[in-house]
């Protein structure tokens, strides 16, 4: 069990992933009483501070994925019109997979800030 208060931790919903098992007010917004399977605490490799926390059952957009080049061999994921907005397509971009029983999530972190990469 993980307690935490004033951080964004990341807890993913499904098999074999975390559940708050509390949750109450404190001065700083809330505290939150959660718990992770071993396999679920060792993906954050040791980052307990600026960590996110979501669930899969929100996601609101339904998008695509396009293929391309010889045998659609290339796969891009498709960003929905309305969500591009501040997104800079010319900086590095990080990539995190997480695999349930049923399902892979995909989290793709693009830095706002981050100046621009010539190619």
């Amino acid at each position: 069990m993980i307690i935490w208060d004033n951080y964004s931790w990341f807890l993913a919903s499904g098999d074999n992933m975390g559940k708050v098992l509390s949750s109450k007010r404190s001065s700083t917004g809330l505290l939150f009483e959660v718990e992770l399977g071993y396999d679920e605490a060792t993906l954050l490799k040791g980052h307990y501070d600026d960590v996110h926390m979501f669930t899969e059952k929100i996601a609101e957009f339904e998008t695509n994925i396009s293929s391309r080049g010889k045998n659609s061999v290339t796969k891009y994921f498709l960003i929905p019109r309305h969500l591009r907005k501040d997104v800079n397509y010319n900086c590095p971009v990080n990539c995190q997979k997480i695999d349930t029983k049923d399902k892979i999530i995909f989290i793709y972190v693009v830095d706002k800030t981050m100046q621009t990469v010539r190619a």
